[in-house]
C-alpha cells in the first residue's frame, strides 16, 4: 500500500529505500517526481516498471548544484553555467551531452541527458543527504495527469508499495522547461515554466524551438513529455469557447476562468485568470474532474495569447506552455 509521510521521518524512510535500490515519491515545485538514485541502472529500470513508461522516453537527472552536474556530462559549457546562475534551483532542465557515468537506461540509450536543479527544499535535502543525482520523472501511471499534492500520488499508486513524501501543493504546477544545449543554437524541446524570452535574455542569443524532438532514425528523444500520450484524464475532455460553458450538461465537469460557476451543473472548478496561477491550479482541476462523478470534463479555452516566438511576453510564453499541456490532455 502507498504510505504517505511528511516532515524529518519522511526523508529518513525515503534514504533508506532509495538506498535498497526502491523508488519513493518527492515533492519540486513543478509536480511530483517518482525518484530513485540516477547512478543505479536496477533501481532506475523499477522507475520505468512502475510507471508503465516507454523505454526510449528519457528521465530527468536531478541534482543539488552545478557541481553535482558537470559529472553527469562531457562538458559543462559556458552557457550552463550561464543559466545555472540565473535559474537553478528552478524549473529549467538542461540537455547536454552526458558522461558514461550515467547509465543508458536514463537517456533512453540516446548521447545526451536533461539536467535540472528543483527548487524545493524537500527535494534539495533528499539529493544532497544521498550525495548523488535521483531521476524524478512525474509520480503517476504513464500518460495520465501529473501530480501536484502527495494524495495525487497515491491515487495513481494505490495498490504499490511507495513512499510519498509529502511536501504540499507544487507551487508551479507544470513541467519543467526543457532546453537542449547541444545544438548549433540553444532549441527549448519542451516548453515549461521558464520563458523563451527569459532564457535569450540570459544567453544574449537567439533560442529556436524543436520542430522535431525524435530523430527519423534513431528513434530517440532528447526530452521527457513529447512522445504519446501525455497529461490526460481517463474521462473524456475537450476544450471549449467560453460562450459555450453554458451548454454544459449536469454531467459535465467544467473547469473555467472567466466564471465563478456554470449553473448548469454542479461539477465545477475555478481557475485563475492569470497564468501562473491557472498553471498551478490545471493539473489539481484535472484530478477533481477525473475523481467526480461526471461523464465528461470541459476546460476553458485560456484567452488569446501571443507565441513568443513571434514577440509575445514572458506571460505569453507560460500560457503557451499551457496551452501545449491542455492540446495532450485532451482527447
Amino acid at each position: 500500500m502507498t504510505e504517505i509521510l511528511e516532515g524529518p521521518e519522511a526523508i529518513v524512510a525515503a534514504l533508506a529505500r532509495l538506498g535498497l535500490g526502491e523508488p519513493i515519491a518527492f515533492p519540486t515545485e513543478t509536480v511530483y517526481g517518482l525518484g530513485a538514485d540516477a547512478l543505479d541502472e536496477d533501481a532506475v529500470e523499477r522507475i520505468f516498471t512502475l510507471k508503465g513508461r516507454p523505454s526510449e522516453n528519457p528521465l530527468i537527472v536531478h541534482v543539488s548544484d552545478p557541481e553535482m552536474a558537470r559529472d553527469l556530462v562531457t562538458e559543462w559549457t559556458a552557457d550552463a553555467q550561464r543559466l545555472a546562475d540565473a535559474f537553478w534551483p528552478g524549473a529549467l532542465t538542461l540537455v547536454l551531452n552526458k558522461s558514461e557515468l550515467v547509465p543508458d537506461v536514463v537517456t533512453a540509450g540516446g548521447p545526451t541527458v536533461a539536467i535540472r536543479c528543483p527548487a524545493h527544499p524537500i527535494a534539495l535535502g533528499l539529493i544532497e543527504s544521498l550525495g548523488k543525482p535521483i531521476v524524478g520523472p512525474s509520480a503517476n501511471p504513464s500518460g495520465w495527469i501529473s501530480p501536484t499534492t502527495a494524495d495525487h500520488v497515491a491515487q495513481g499508486f494505490s495498490e504499490e508499495d511507495l513512499l510519498v513524501i509529502d511536501g504540499g501543493p507544487c507551487r508551479a504546477g507544470i513541467e519543467s522547461t526543457v532546453l537542449d544545449l547541444t545544438a548549433q543554437e540553444p532549441r527549448i524541446l519542451r516548453p515549461g515554466v521558464i520563458s523563451h524570452t527569459q532564457i535569450a535574455r540570459v544567453l544574449e542569443k537567439e533560442v529556436s524551438y524543436a520542430e522535431h524532438t525524435v530523430g527519423p532514425e534513431s528513434g530517440i528523444t532528447a526530452s521527457p513529455g513529447v512522445l504519446g500520450a501525455h497529461y490526460q484524464p481517463k474521462k473524456s475532455t475537450k476544450l471549449v469557447e467560453s460562450a459555450d460553458l453554458s451548454d454544459a450538461g449536469v454531467d459535465t465537469y467544467v473547469i473555467a476562468w472567466s466564471v465563478d460557476r456554470v449553473e448548469s451543473t454542479a461539477h465545477f472548478s475555478v481557475l485563475a485568470s492569470d497564468p501562473e496561477g491557472f498553471a498551478r491550479g490545471l493539473y489539481a482541476a484535472l484530478h477533481a474532474g477525473d475523481a467526480s462523478e461526471a461523464s465528461e470534463i470541459w476546460i476553458e479555452r485560456p484567452p488569446e495569447s501571443t507565441d513568443d516566438r513571434e514577440g509575445g511576453s514572458e506571460a505569453d510564453s507560460l500560457w503557451s506552455a499551457i496551452k501545449e499541456r491542455l492540446g495532450r490532455a485532451c482527447r
